[in-house]
């Protein structure tokens, strides 16, 4: 296949590319490149693609002729981000990747791959989430992603194939590095502070899945027959991977030698779900998640031990979203929307 991947330099994304491409497929990446400057280690990443250096607002439907799928990942990526600026991820994580979807069936692409997330499921009270269940969305983030399934699924037709992944909150090691997501961020504190100490009782439930399962997961759906994936929604994990907050972060402590753990008290977060992996499985039997938090929490012990990773490196701006946009702002490289400035 001919690939247009957006967000090809992002966490997920650099390491997609190359999967894809290891695999025969050809792979032209998309990125306006707000987190270039982030890259924590390399990792021999074989043939990574050529990127167009665009803004997905900008992109046009000459860009997308002669793409048979476009996989969709670029968007503002986490909930406090979302909440920082409403009404800009709106306008990116929702009419932008609408636009994109539109211009894509326009120009012919047969296929439209789109990373939502389960987020949309919010407040479900612990209960497994399936496909069918009704989503709660809590914050600006969850909402793009239930608008943008909304939106794009009408356009299925004959010649057009969308398909939603909705990913458990991803985790693992990537030379492109975040550290704002739960596993990674307690894996962080642990290795260069020797403390995990929570301030809530760490009750509410997350789904989980690896980086690289979720790149698989990708390949998996974009391989299979057009019937199992037109118009389906797929949660995107394994059933086995619902944890406690608290969970995560015990694994954690356990993995990393010498860290203390602190639990608090319950801090109010209302977002607690956990969901349903059967879907995935059964439809799309060439994916299946092949590791867990553990492996994931030593993956990322390996990578600090090797690249001894100091305190000023887990908190460089580049691998906290909200932190990265926040300089290009306060710098005046970015301006209100985003775009970048000349300089």
């Amino acid at each position: 296949m001919k690939i247009l991947m957006t967000g090809t330099e992002g966490y997920i994304g650099c390491l997609a590319a190359p999967l894809l491409s290891d695999h025969g497929h050809v792979v032209t990446g998309v990125d306006t490149g707000l987190y270039r400057e982030g890259w924590l280690y390399s990792n021999g990443s074989s043939d990574v693609p050529r990127c167009l250096s665009k803004d997905i607002r900008r992109i046009t439907a000459e860009d997308l002729r002669g793409f048979d799928a476009v996989v969709h990942l670029a968007e503002l990526s986490n909930d406090p981000l979302a909440e920082v600026n409403p009404e800009l991820s709106f306008e990116i994580n929702h009419e932008g990747s609408v636009r994109l979807a539109q211009l894509a069936k326009d120009a012919g692409v047969e296929r439209f791959v789109y990373a939502s997330s389960c987020s949309v499921y919010g407040a479900g009270m612990g209960e497994f989430k399936t496909e069918e269940s009704e989503v709660n969305p809590q914050t600006a983030y969850a909402h793009c992603k239930v608008r943008v399934e909304r939106d794009v699924r009408p356009m299925a037709d004959d010649d057009f194939s969308p398909t939603f992944l909705r990913n458990a909150t991803a985790y693992g090691p990537s030379p492109r590095m975040r550290f704002d997501i739960v596993l990674n961020n307690l894996s962080g504190h642990a290795w260069t502070t020797k403390v995990i100490r929570m301030t809530s009782d760490g009750s509410p439930w997350r789904p989980l899945v690896h980086v690289r399962d979720i790149c698989g997961a990708i390949r998996a759906v974009l391989e299979a027959p057009r019937e199992a994936i037109h118009a389906e929604t797929f949660n995107v994990g394994d059933s086995q991977e619902n944890y406690r907050v608290r969970e995560i972060a015990e694994i954690v402590a356990e993995t990393f030698p010498g860290c203390e753990l602190t639990i608090g008290s319950s801090d109010g977060d209302s977002r607690s779900y956990r969901v349903s992996f059967d879907k995935i499985r059964e439809r799309v039997p060439a994916f299946k998640c092949e590791r867990n938090a553990r492996v994931g929490a030593e993956q990322l012990l390996r990578v600090f031990e090797r690249i001894e990773m100091t305190p000023a490196v887990f908190d460089h701006r580049p691998f906290t979203r909200l932190k990265q946009l926040q300089y290009l702002m306060r710098t005046q490289q970015v301006d209100d929307r985003l775009f970048w400035r000349e300089l």
